[in-house]
C-alpha cells in the first residue's frame, strides 16, 4: 500500500486494517505527517501540531493490535484533528485570537475527553476564526485557511480547519462544533460528511452546553466513519446538565423490518426554505439529489415551510447578542486592537442589542419550529441546500451579518432539537463541493444516518481534493 492511500484511508478501513496486521497505527501516523508537511503550507489548516506525542501513542496502539498490553479501544491508533476551540489540558487554547496567544489550557472538553479515552490520537488543532463567530476561517492569529478543492477560496467556517484537514487527507476524523452552521457549512464546501446532533446528544462544559444553538459535532469522509465517531463522544456525562440519557448508539446497520435503505420513506423537500434566493447551480445540485432518493424508493415532495427571513435573522441575532455575543462583547473594553474586524462587529452588534428581546426572539423560534414540526409530522425527513451559494472567496473576512442570506444553516440551530448532517452532493463550477442538509424529527438520529449511508452509496463522490493551486501563486 503506498503512502497517498494511506493518508485518504477511512477510520474504518484503517481499524481494519490494524486488526489484521496488514498495517500498523505508526504506518497511518508517519503517512499522515508527511502528508500534513506537503500540502498545509497551501491550506494552513493544522497550526499546532504534536508530531513527536502522536508518533509515541501510534507505538502503543502498535502493541495493542499485536496483543501486548490491553485490547484496542474504538478509536485506536486514528489521528484526529481536533477543532482549536476546545481546550485538551496542557495544550494552547488561543481560540484563534491574539486576546489568548499565549493561553495554555487547563482542562479537557468533556467530548475530547472521550476522543482521547478511546484511543484517537489528536496529531494536530486544527484552525477556526476567531472565537469562531464567522463563516470563513480566518483570523490575524493563524491567517487564512483555504479550501484544498480550489485555494481561491474559503473551506467555510467555523469549523473550516477541520474540513480542510480532511478533505486533503491530514486527519482521519475530526471535531467541529455548531452553533449556525459551524459543521455544516464547512463540510459543503469541502465535501465531507458533517453532522450536527441534536441539542444534549454530545455533552458540552458549561455555560455554553446551556445555549440550545450549540452542538459538538464529528466529520469524516464518510457516513460510517461519523457513525463511529460519534459512538464514541456522544451520551450522558454528570458535568453537562442538559446532556441525554440514556445514550444512543447509532447502529452499523438497520435492524427494522423496513430494509437497508430509504424505500418507502416520504421525504420532504424544500429548495429555499421559503425565503432564500439560492443560485441556480446549487439548486440544480440539490434537484439531483432528490432524484437521487426517488431512485432509491423514496417518494419527494416539494413543500412551501412559510419561513420569513427576516423572523429567522431576528430571533438568531437576539439569542447571539443575549449569549454568545455578549461573551465576545466583554473583551471589547481591553482588547478591541488585537480582535478580528468581524469579531469586533459581533460584539459591538450584541451591545447594541438586536431588534427585538430575547424573550419575543423564542416566541419567533417557536413559530419557526411548529412550521418545521408540523412538515416532518407528514414526511420522515427534509431536505435541503446547506448554501445559497456554490462558495465565498477566501481572504474576505466575512462576519456573520453578511452571510445572513448566504448559509441556510441557522434555521436548524434555532430548532436545534433536529439532527442534521450535510453529505456532498456533486462538485460545483469552480472545483469546491456543494452540500445538501438532511434533517430529521427530533432526536431522531439514526432516520438521518441511515439516509445518508443510503445516497452515499448511490452517489459515491472522490473525497480526494486536488489541492489545486490559485491563480496567484
Amino acid at each position: 500500500m503506498t503512502t497517498p492511500e494511506l493518508h485518504y484511508l477511512s477510520a474504518r478501513e484503517a481499524r481494519e486494517l490494524f486488526l489484521s496486521r496488514r498495517l500498523s497505527p505508526v504506518e497511518l501516523m508517519e503517512a499522515t505527517i508527511t502528508r500534513i508537511e506537503a500540502v498545509d503550507p497551501k491550506v494552513n489548516a493544522l497550526p499546532v501540531r504534536f508530531f513527536d506525542e502522536a508518533l509515541h501513542q501510534a507505538r502503543e496502539a502498535e502493541a495493542r493490535f499485536a496483543g501486548r498490553g490491553p485490547r484496542p479501544r474504538p478509536l485506536e491508533g486514528i489521528p484526529i484533528a481536533v477543532k482549536e476551540e476546545a481546550p485538551i489540558a496542557g495544550q494552547p487554547w488561543t481560540q484563534g485570537s491574539l486576546v489568548y496567544e499565549d493561553e495554555i489550557a487547563t482542562e479537557t472538553a468533556l467530548f475530547a475527553q472521550r476522543i482521547i479515552a478511546a484511543g484517537g490520537i489528536v496529531h494536530a488543532r486544527s484552525t477556526a476564526p476567531e472565537f469562531s463567530c464567522a463563516p470563513i476561517t480566518e483570523s490575524r492569529l493563524w491567517g487564512i485557511t483555504r479550501n484544498p478543492w480550489n485555494l481561491e477560496f474559503s473551506p467555510g467556517g467555523s469549523s473550516g480547519g477541520s474540513a480542510a484537514a480532511l478533505a486533503a487527507g491530514m486527519a482521519t476524523l475530526a471535531s467541529g462544533a455548531d452553533i449556525g452552521g459551524s459543521i455544516r457549512i464547512p463540510a459543503s464546501f469541502c465535501g465531507v460528511v458533517g453532522f450536527k446532533p441534536p441539542y444534549g446528544r454530545v455533552p458540552e462544559d458549561p455555560p455554553f452546553n446551556l445555549d440550545h444553538y450549540c452542538h459538538v459535532g464529528p466529520m469524516a469522509r464518510t457516513v460510517e466513519d461519523c457513525r463511529l465517531f460519534e459512538n464514541v463522544i456522544a451520551g450522558p456525562h454528570p458535568r453537562d446538565i442538559v446532556s441525554l440519557r440514556p445514550k444512543l448508539v447509532i447502529p452499523a446497520r438497520p435492524s427494522d423490518s423496513e430494509g437497508s435503505g430509504v424505500e418507502g420513506w416520504k421525504i420532504a423537500l424544500s429548495l429555499d426554505l421559503g425565503c432564500f434566493d439560492v443560485s441556480a447551480e446549487v439548486r440544480a445540485a440539490v434537484l439531483r439529489a432528490a432524484e437521487t432518493f426517488r431512485e432509491l424508493g423514496a417518494s419527494v415532495e416539494e413543500i412551501d415551510l412559510g419561513w420569513s427571513y427576516e423572523g429567522l435573522v431576528e430571533a438568531t441575532r437576539a439569542h447571539f447578542g443575549a449569549i454568545f455575543g455578549s461573551w465576545i462583547a466583554e473583551m471589547l473594553a481591553d482588547h478591541r486592537e488585537q480582535m478580528t474586524p468581524y469579531a469586533i462587529e459581533f460584539a459591538e452588534g450584541a451591545i447594541a442589542r438586536p431588534t427585538v428581546s430575547f424573550y419575543r426572539g423564542l416566541e419567533i423560534e417557536g413559530e419557526i419550529y411548529a412550521r418545521l414540526g408540523a412538515i416532518l409530522q407528514r414526511f420522515r425527513l427534509l431536505i435541503c441546500p446547506t448554501t445559497a451559494v456554490p462558495a465565498l472567496p477566501a481572504g474576505r473576512g466575512y462576519g456573520i451579518d453578511a452571510v445572513y442570506d448566504k448559509v441556510m444553516t441557522y434555521p436548524f440551530n434555532i430548532c436545534g432539537r433536529c439532527p442534521v448532517m450535510v453529505v456532498p452532493v456533486e462538485r460545483g463550477e469552480n472545483g469546491v463541493p456543494i452540500g445538501m442538509q438532511i434533517v430529521g424529527r427530533t432526536y431522531a438520529d439514526v432516520s438521518v444516518f441511515r439516509a445518508a449511508a443510503a445516497f452515499e452509496a448511490a452517489v459515491p463522490l472522490s473525497q480526494r481534493a486536488p489541492l489545486a493551486e490559485s491563480r496567484d501563486s
